[in-house]
């Protein structure tokens, strides 16, 4: 075990606990020395941790605002958190970390300079913003990789919901107000895969929690502004592990739940070319049946526009 395992073991092994513990015994759990758990104490210390040592052992009392650790004590998720203080890209250091073999990372970026959203937009990424991506392997083949998008989609707007905010979802993936309809996050998915299994599945997230509305384009909110809880660390927290509780034979109904979009008028742009009607249903992986002058159509892809009000 590196050090950076032996420090996310002893940040588990504390979350887990809720009070002291005591020295040996962490040792003994970590199979490291006292000496190495007094250093890795030390260094969490340094990095913003209020760590107590007492005659019953060490106990955390604060945690920092955000970064790695922070994200890290108290995830219940699988992930490794690697944290950057600015990043290009936070999918684009994923998909390195996905070439390389890695799986079940989380890389989250306190800005990034060349952050983009579906077809290839730009995202404003300022500071006070959750920048994070996901990357998994999940034995699935690649035709239910739009069904990921979806579940990050719901992961968001639970987790806005939860710190104050009424988020509904508009198809696919883009979370927005429900009044105002100004936008909150965006999902960007980016995967690789053989004829019968992804090889790996980038899930990409844009948030606009902590993030003052000067910093923002005016179709563009944020749950500070909305005025929301703008924990960062806890809404990032909250988006991870809703999205590792997330059956993918579940999201639909979930994404039902939360979707701004059906029952709506609809303008689609697709590669085929424009779909309009109104927006009755999703199916199976995630595509968006619309009801047309000329019948039911399907659509699997495409940017999709309110045309008017529910």
């Amino acid at each position: 075990m590196n050090g950076s395992d032996t420090r996310r073991s002893l940040l588990r092994a504390l979350a887990d606990a809720g009070g002291p513990v005591p020295g040996p015994a962490l040792a003994d759990d970590l199979g490291v020395s006292r000496a190495a758990v007094w250093k890795h104490v030390e260094t969490l210390r340094e990095a913003g941790f209020g760590i107590e040592s007492g005659a019953d052992g060490y106990a955390v009392r604060s945690v920092p605002e955000y970064g790695g650790d922070a994200i890290a004590y108290g995830l219940d998720a699988p992930d490794v958190v690697e944290y950057h203080d600015r990043l290009p890209s936070t999918n684009d250091r994923a998909r390195n970390l996905a070439v390389e073999g890695a799986t079940d990372v989380l890389v989250v970026a306190g800005t990034q300079t060349g952050g983009r959203g579906r077809l290839d937009r730009t995202w404003n990424s300022p500071p006070g913003g959750v920048y994070a991506s996901l990357l998994r392997r999940p034995d699935r083949p690649p035709a239910h990789a739009p069904v990921y998008t979806l579940a990050a989609a719901v992961a968001v707007a639970r987790a806005c919901r939860e710190a104050g905010v009424d988020a509904v979802i508009k198809w696919p993936n883009d979370v927005l107000m429900a009044e105002s309809e100004r936008k909150l996050a965006g999902v960007l998915t980016e995967m690789e895969g053989e004829a019968d299994r992804i090889s790996w599945l980038i899930v990409g997230v844009g948030v606009n929690v902590d993030v003052s509305g000067g910093e923002l384009p005016a179709t563009a909110t944020s749950v500070r502004v909305e005025g929301g809880d703008a924990d960062r660390r806890r809404f990032c927290q909250r988006v991870v592990e809703t999205f590792h509780a997330l059956d993918p034979d579940d999201v639909l109904a979930a994404w039902r739940e939360y979707a701004a979009t059906l029952g709506r008028e609809v303008r689609v742009e697709t590669p085929g070319g424009v779909v309009e009607g109104e927006a009755v249903d999703v199916e199976f992986p995630g595509a968006l049946v619309v009801r047309t002058d000329d019948g039911e159509r399907t659509v699997h892809a495409g940017d999709c526009e309110h045309l008017r009000p529910a």
